[in-house]
This record gives C-alpha cells, sequence and structure tokens, in this order.
C-alpha cells in the first residue's frame, strides 16, 4: 500500500499543496511550527477522517476559509484508489473513486497507517481510555466487522446513557425501553469483545519476537485484554452475549443511580506484562518505551497479515524521543518494508546512517521543497 499523491487546500497552514511521495521514508524537515506534523496529520486524517490531535474540524480548515479538501491516490494491490475529503461548516464529505460514501464505515480501511509520536509512549503509563481508542483506531481500519459492530454499540451505548440519566431524575419511569436498549448493547458489545480478544491475541504473537530482540532476549512481553466479561479461546460470541445481558440485569439499580452504564466494552483495558509484570505500575521508563516500540512494529505486521497489504508508518519527531539503541530497531525493522512519513528538524546520527536513500523534503511556512541526498 502506498501514498503516491496528496493535494491539499485550506489545510492547517497549507493555502495548497500538491506532492508527490516515494515508496521508501519520506523525510519531512523543517523548524517548528512550520508545518511538518500537519502534513503528517493531514495523512492520518485521510486515512481515518480523525485527527490525532484535535477533536474539533473546524481548527482543521484555514483560518480564512470555509472548507478544507485533502485528497490523495492509494495504490493498492487491486489498483489505484483515488480518496477525498471534504469538511468545514457543512460537516464531512468523503468520496472512494469519486463516488460520495454515506457511512465512513465504507471510507476508513482503504488508506492504513500506522502512526508513531511522541505521546503514544503514554500508551502504556496512560489511562485506559487511551488503550481502549488504541484498539478502536488500529482494529477498525483492519475489519469492517469491528468497525460496524463499534458504531452500532456507541450509539446503543449513547441512548443507554441518556436513558439512564432520566431514570435517574424521575424524567422517565418505563423500564421497557431500557430493556430494548441493554439487548441492543449486548449484542453489538458481545462483537466488539471478542473481535478485539481476537486480535489482541494476535498482536501479542507479533510483538513478544520484536520485544524479545530489542531488550536482548532478556523480557518476554505478554499483552492482556482485561474484559467486563470471562472470555477465553474458547467463548462464543452467543456466551458473550448473554454474558453481557446479565451483568446490565444485575447492574440496573446501580446504574440508575449513577446515572450510566458501568460494564461493558467502553471500561475494558489492555495490558502489558514484562516478565509477569505489569509494565504500567512496575516497568522502569526504559521497558515503557521498549514495550511501545515492539507493540507499535507489531501493528504493522497485524495490518499485513490481517488485510495482505502493508500500512503506511507515520513517525512524527519520535527519534527523537528514543535512544540509538531503540533507534536502530526501529529504522532496521522498516527498511524496504513499509512507505514511512518522518518528521525531524534535523536527519543526523544514526537515522542518517540507517535509512537508505531518504526522500527529503524541506517545510517552510506550509511549503515544500525537495532536498538533494
Amino acid at each position: 500500500m502506498l501514498l503516491k499523491e496528496m493535494e491539499l487546500r485550506h489545510f492547517r497552514n497549507y493555502d495548497h499543496l500538491e506532492v508527490t511521495f516515494t515508496p521508501g521514508v519520506n523525510v519531512l524537515i523543517g523548524e517548528n511550527a512550520q508545518g511538518k506534523t500537519n502534513l503528517l496529520e493531514a495523512i492520518h486524517y485521510l486515512a481515518l477522517v480523525r485527527s490525532h490531535r484535535t477533536n474539533k474540524d473546524k481548527e482543521l480548515v484555514e483560518w480564512h476559509a470555509q472548507n478544507a479538501i485533502l485528497k490523495g491516490k492509494v495504490e493498492r494491490q487491486t489498483g489505484t484508489i483515488p480518496l477525498e475529503i471534504q469538511l468545514g461548516k457543512g460537516g464531512k464529505q468523503v468520496k472512494v473513486n469519486h463516488l460520495p460514501q454515506s457511512r465512513l464505515s465504507t471510507y476508513i480501511g482503504n488508506l492504513n497507517v500506522v502512526l508513531f509520536a511522541p505521546e503514544d509512549l503514554a500508551l502504556v503509563k496512560g489511562a485506559p481510555a487511551l488503550r481502549r481508542q488504541f484498539m478502536n483506531v488500529e482494529f477498525g481500519q483492519i475489519s469492517s466487522r469491528y468497525l460496524y459492530n463499534l458504531s452500532h454499540f456507541n450509539d446503543a451505548l449513547y441512548q443507554r446513557n441518556q436513558y439512564l440519566k432520566q431514570l435517574r431524575s424521575r424524567q422517565a419511569t418505563d423500564r421497557i425501553l431500557l430493556e430494548v436498549l441493554s439487548d441492543q448493547l449486548a449484542t453489538f458489545g458481545s462483537e466488539v469483545t471478542a473481535i478485539r480478544y481476537r486480535l489482541v491475541k494476535r498482536l501479542e504473537q507479533w510483538a513478544q519476537p520484536l520485544h524479545e530482540e530489542i531488550s536482548q532476549q532478556k523480557e518476554k512481553l505478554q499483552l492482556k485484554y482485561v474484559s467486563s466479561l470471562m472470555i477465553d479461546d474458547q467463548s462464543e460470541v452467543a456466551d458473550l452475549q448473554e454474558q453481557l445481558q446479565t451483568l446490565l440485569r444485575i447492574n440496573i439499580e446501580k446504574e440508575i443511580a449513577a446515572g450510566t452504564t458501568l460494564v461493558g466494552p467502553q471500561r475494558d483495558d489492555l495490558h502489558f506484562l514484562v516478565n509477569d509484570n505489569n509494565v504500567q505500575h512496575f516497568g522502569s521508563q526504559g521497558q515503557q518505551r521498549t514495550t511501545a516500540l515492539a507493540v507499535k512494529l507489531a501493528e504493522i505486521d497485524l495490518m499485513q497479515e490481517q488485510t495482505g497489504e502493508y500500512p503506511l508508518l507515520l513517525l512524527d519527531d519520535v527519534l527523537s524521543e528514543l535512544d540509538n539503541d531503540r533507534q536502530t530497531h526501529l529504522l532496521t525493522a522498516i527498511q524496504d518494508k513499509v512507505q514511512t512519513f518522518l518528521t525531524t528538524t534535523s536527519l543526523s546520527g544514526v537515522a542518517r546512517q540507517l535509512i537508505k536513500a531518504p526522500t527529503i523534503y524541506q517545510i517552510h511556512h506550509g511549503q515544500l521543497s525537495t532536498v538533494a541526498n
């Protein structure tokens, strides 16, 4: 999978940009606040129709413009796919092959990306919500079934929480609607849980050898999906659905008192264990960074396994956060494997030595120019 061409209009500080990328490592060099991360954000948005930096789309539109437009040509094994997104006051409109898509679930998955930024080091030590978001973003790209069930689960969860608040304030008294919403939540939530569990197990299989190599065979990494439900390799979706229905029924009075749903995949977590110890609580900073690096590299292989094609890798100033050993493992692992976009203020040291024939773009005030190696 390659992003061959990209066009931006009124996106962040890019008034109008047309650029062609190469299959290998594309290095975006520039001082701070010149547009390096904005361009990486645009690639991320073209893939996922969401920013990794803000939840407010209006911040993405150039200050004097009404709308922003992003276009890209993606080369896949099946051929070239033109993608287009327009965003502004009228919301978002997305197109695949010049055809409007009524649902984001039919758009997402045409361009897959793995983003590794300094804040991703918080994946291990941060709040559970970060790890749930990590699973939702990554698994949603590779499984349309996951994306479908997650979307319907979130809709049902929102409606159920709103109705629980009405029951708490006695604006509503009828519990039949609550039962209907609980059944919907259990139907979609059991699917979300089952797919998460399966893909976490596969992610672990890819991450373990990477972690062992980076730690020089001294450590063993395990990934554990921590669910509200009892789940193992033999669990069936129907069993999980029944479990979740039972938990919702048992906790109904507590949930009405709290005004929110207390059980389900929206409360689950992902734990990283190194030598049987939870890295979040007992790992050193070095172990946390090694774990984050191994998991991010494992994502690349997991996506290739599940979709048949490697994703794009977006590295947003992450080299400055890694020591020479971890830089070496990262750059060696991706060499000649995935199309990579790397932002940095300068290319030197280990990166200069290891990256083969990079294409270097100098960015200054939202303008790109190619730099000779």
